[in-house]
């Protein structure tokens, strides 16, 4: 089953190809993606990246956060998926 990772403290400048890239130097990347603001159509600063195997999300994680790249120290961990609120509808 693939791991969801959070990636953080992105420079804005980084790219998902560049995100993939690093990444993929632990293992098979299935899918990169950085969070982009709806208004200003700019990145946010973070993203998730979603790899293959445990084991190298697990090495993707244990090497790559706090590590420096475009100037800013990366935070890496394993994303935790929160329940969405819902929208529109009537609780008591």
């Amino acid at each position: 089953m693939a791991k969801k990772i959070y990636v953080g403290n992105l420079s804005y400048n980084t790219s998902e190809e560049e995100l993939r890239d690093l990444f993929a130097q632990y293992g098979t990347v299935v899918s990169a993606n950085i969070i982009i603001d709806r208004e200003t159509r700019r990145p946010k600063g973070f993203g998730f990246v979603e790899m293959q195997e445990d084991a190298a999300a697990d090495a993707a994680i244990s090497q790559l956060d706090g590590k420096e790249i475009g100037g800013r120290n990366l935070r890496v961990n394993e994303a935790i998926a929160k329940p969405r609120p819902t929208h529109g509808s009537y609780r008591n």
